[in-house]
Parts: structure tokens; sequence; C-alpha cells
């Protein structure tokens, strides 16, 4: 088994400006990549799988794929069963740290059963108004 890196960097590349004109859940208007040192599943798609294994850092980037308008990530949850947003178990780790406008991270917790996709919803905050708070429910982490 090949050494894990301490950090996997997960890159969320937005067309804000067609995310902005569609209204949609940035259907076709977000590609997402890793830096893992396992092979994710479905880089370069809103269902990116990241491969972690526990006490791994993720961290979390956004980038406009127009440099002239402005992204955020707004918050990250995980998702339960029923699709909601969930926090971690109760006693267990999950905190995640916000550490500017555009990269948010968490330490991947122990918790983790391997083989199972967990899967997250991405908020982006872009601009002011109705339709400025978008998000994405298809990205997941796996524990290898």
């Amino acid at each position: 088994m090949v050494a894990p890196k301490p950090h996997v960097n997960i890159i969320a590349l937005v067309d804000v400006i067609g995310a902005l004109s569609d209204r949609s859940l940035l259907n076709g208007n977000l590609s997402m990549i890793d830096d893992g040192t396992f092979e994710s599943r479905a880089q370069g798609t809103p269902e990116l799988c990241t491969i972690v294994t526990p006490g791994q850092v993720v961290q979390w980037t956004v980038l406009a794929v127009d440099l002239q308008t402005p992204v955020e990530i707004k918050n990250v949850f995980f998702l339960g069963p029923s699709g909601q947003p969930v926090g971690p178990a109760e006693g267990q780790g999950g905190e995640s740290e916000k550490l500017d406008l555009d990269i948010w991270s968490g330490v991947v917790p122990s918790y983790m059963q391997p083989g199972v996709a967990y899967r997250y919803r991405l908020e982006f905050q872009m601009y002011e108004g109705p339709y400025s708070a978008l998000h994405v429910d298809t990205p997941s982490l796996m524990r290898v």
C-alpha cells in the first residue's frame, strides 16, 4: 500500500456566470478534481469521489472559471441516508476550519467505514441575491 500524503486538496472550478444564468444546482457549471495519493473516481465531474485515509487533512478550494467573478465556499456538510445534512456522531471528531473565503479544511475521522462513499453538500456563495447561494450534493469521500 502506498503511503498517503498528509493532505488531499479538492479543487472546485465554478462557472459563476453560467450557474447564475441557469439558476441551477450547478448542472454543467462545476468541475471537481483532487490530488490524492489514491485513484479517486469521477475526476473532473461534480460526482468526484475522493479516496482518503483516517487522520488525513482534506482541504476544499473554490476557483471561478472567470477570475473577475467572486465565488466562495459557504459551507460543507456531510449527508445522512435521507440526503439531509448531518453533523458528526456525538463524541467523535469532524471539526472543520474555515481558513478564508475560498478554502475549508477538515480531518478524515477514524469512524468512516472502508469502501463506503460519504456524500457531502458543498455550498457556494456567488454575489448577492435570491439565486446567489447554490449547492451540490453529489461529491463524496471514501476511506481506502
